[in-house]
């Protein structure tokens, strides 16, 4: 990590651009065209890729997983038509990422572009004749690469292992390949890992049910489709993942190197495989992310992580009907749940750089104005509720119970209390820019214009109480619950699968979160009109 670490540089002084490469669901797109097909046994794809395999995603029909992102009402609301898929129902694919690769092109001596690039293999089964399968890859496939790797792409195709074998190079030379036998296609970046496949294929090497984790992993009978991340997946995508979420967490040299080495270290130590699974439901399609952490872990946080039972105030009367998102935490103890998280962070990286995030843990809430953690959980009461009313997150508010006025105001180092309030017992700091609004046995605190808006939708009547997303979101009896309105995402999503009913017209996605920690890990289950499927989809429109 130490290219990680000392590479990212002052967001004034330099800008890093990400490239996610998303190039093997595009795969799933073109096989649009491919529209002739026969009836045969389904076959077992995780028998066809290597035991080593990072990440493993998985859908039994595409024509059935298309059909279920066209069911939900922002679908109807902007789509023209209503697509037929059943001609892809027989369509099995999966994407298997065998690895990770990082490099950064330096640009000048103040900016560079960091890449991350998987290698992968798409494998499809089309379950249709040789002679069609090849068709699709000598016609639709190679047309796909042309459009991304420019019109004077060369192919080169080869008999190679009872098949045929593709290989496309672009002028810069960046290669793309593809084998073909029977009704089955290996498409992928990496011609190593179509070998690897082939020999998985002819049982020369293990597949990918040898991995002991993803073997116990029971789907569900209806999934729509699933996925899998090994051990191994996780530490490399923790790598990554620290050092987006650097860039993204803060300005500071000092402060993104920091979070690049450490998140890395604790998400490694701490998780062992992710689990994904989706289904179609009434209310539409569920997501469930299944995290299995090591035993000590999941320990602690059973204990400590613990839905209150008592039934929910009306801080919900704050929120504003339209509110971008909104979470609700309801802990038997928040400031037990708190301290548990720390230790937990700490224990699993360097002594260093455990006391020093134990000495900086209260910075996590600095957005809310809040400056001593500890002494603000320990005086309110079991229900959190955060709300954003914006994609930034810059304009956001905390709604809580209030059990200790005076210790929650020591908390809030940036407001003097001692000075007489504006109004009604409503405090603003000395820049102006955080208020904190003590009203009835609630505190609001955010910026002033969230504040505000939480206050006008309390005295009018007009909030999120009022909406039919209201009983969802306070019934649940989880620890954490999120309500998230999309306002981008839909017509992107629509646009990949046919044509739009209207060009200007917009529409809301809406998302229902739960979060729980069992006996294994953490369990967060999703509900929406598109799932993790719309957003993998929405990447066509980028």
């Amino acid at each position: 990590m130490n290219l990680m670490t000392e590479k990212i540089k002052n967001r004034r002084k330099s800008k890093i651009k990400k490239r996610f490469y998303l190039r093997p669901f595009y795969f799933l797109l073109f096989t649009f065209y491919f529209l002739l097909s026969c009836t045969s046994q389904p076959s077992d794809l995780r028998k066809l890729v290597p035991a080593e395999t990072l990440v493993y995603l998985e859908t039994q029909s595409l024509g059935k997983t298309f059909a279920s992102l066209t069911d939900g009402k922002a679908f109807q609301e902007l789509a023209k038509s209503k697509p037929d898929f059943s001609a892809l129902e027989n369509i099995q694919i999966a994407v298997a990422v065998t690895d990770f690769e990082t490099s950064e092109k330096q640009i000048t001596d103040e900016q560079s572009i960091l890449n991350f690039k998987p290698h992968f293999v798409a494998v499809a089964d089309t379950h249709t004749w040789e002679w069609q399968t090849r068709g699709f890859v000598e016609e639709k496939l190679s047309t796909f690469v042309k459009e991304n790797y420019g019109e004077t792409v060369d192919v080169q195709i080869s008999d190679k292992n009872g098949g045929k074998f593709y290989t496309w190079t672009a002028t810069d030379k960046r290669q793309i390949f593809a084998f073909v036998k029977a009704s089955q296609i290996f498409f992928g970046n990496d011609e190593t890992a179509i070998e690897k496949c082939l020999a998985v294929k002819r049982g020369e090497a293990e597949n990918l049910l040898k991995n002991e984790g993803f073997a116990r992993f029971d789907k569900a009978e209806n999934a729509l489709a699933f996925g899998y991340i090994s051990p191994d997946g996780v530490a490399q995508i923790a790598n990554l993942a620290g050092v987006s979420t650097a860039i993204n967490a803060t300005e500071d040299a000092g402060g993104r190197s920091f979070i690049a080495r450490v998140l890395p270290q604790i998400v490694q130590k701490t998780t062992r495989e992710i689990f994904w699974t989706a289904t179609k439901t009434e209310k539409g399609i569920e997501d469930k992310i299944s995290i299995s952490l090591n035993q000590e872990v999941s320990s602690v946080f059973k204990e400590t992580l613990v839905a209150s039972s008592q039934s929910s105030s009306n801080a919900a009367e704050f929120l504003p009907a339209d509110v971008k998102s909104a979470t609700r935490y309801n802990l038997q103890k928040p400031q037990i749940a708190w301290r548990s998280l720390l230790l937990v962070m700490a224990k699993n990286t360097d002594d260093l750089s455990g006391k020093l995030l134990i000495n900086f843990s209260n910075s996590l809430l600095s957005p809310y104005g809040i400056t001593d953690a500890e002494t603000f959980l320990s005086a309110i009461g079991s229900e959190i509720l955060t709300a954003k009313f914006d994609v930034e997150g810059e304009k956001t508010a905390v709604i809580v119970d209030v059990k200790n006025a005076e210790n929650v105001k020591k908390s809030i180092a940036e407001i003097d209390f001692k000075t007489q309030p504006e109004n009604d017992n409503i405090w603003k700091s000395k820049d102006g820019n955080l208020t904190a609004a003590f009203v009835e046995n609630k505190l609001v605190l955010g910026d002033n214009e969230s504040v505000s808006r939480c206050l006008q939708a309390k005295q009018s009547g007009n909030n999120f109480t009022k909406t039919e997303y209201f009983q969802t979101f306070t019934n649940a009896k989880t620890v954490a619950v999120t309500f998230a309105k999309d306002s981008d995402s839909a017509k992107k999503i629509v646009e990949a699968l046919t044509e739009l009913k209207d060009e200007n017209k917009t529409g809301d996605t809406i998302y229902f979160t739960e979060t729980r920690f069992t006996d294994k890990g953490i369990e967060r289950k999703t509900v929406s009109d598109f799932g993790l499927l719309g957003t993998i989809l929405e990447q066509f429109e980028n």
